[in-house]
């Protein structure tokens, strides 16, 4: 079905870019924006809809590996993971 729309420039342009950037139609974009908008409440949770949202936790038993030197460094971790062959080379110690 065919019908006319007066979209705001700089939406539309937005609109456009995304779909581009997802590799879809303008027009799926906008069925999929509606479909969203229009479900029943309660049958989609927005998690920054409440301010939170859940992250899974896992809860593990040992910690890090004493080899992570600096655990808030992705090099200390990648140089923990390439340890000799041969030693625990997981280093979140499970």
């Amino acid at each position: 079905m065919q019908t006319v729309l007066d979209i705001d420039g700089e939406l539309l342009a937005r609109a456009k870019s995304l779909a581009a950037q997802e590799n879809i139609t303008l027009e799926r974009l906008l069925e999929e924006g509606l479909r969203l908008r229009l479900q029943p409440p309660g049958s989609f949770q927005n998690p920054s809809a409440s301010g939170t949202s859940r992250l899974p936790v896992f809860h593990g038993k040992s910690g890090l590996s004493a080899a992570v030197k600096d655990p808030a460094s992705h090099q200390s971790l990648l140089d923990a993971m390439e340890k000799a062959p041969g030693q625990k080379s997981n280093p979140f110690g499970t």
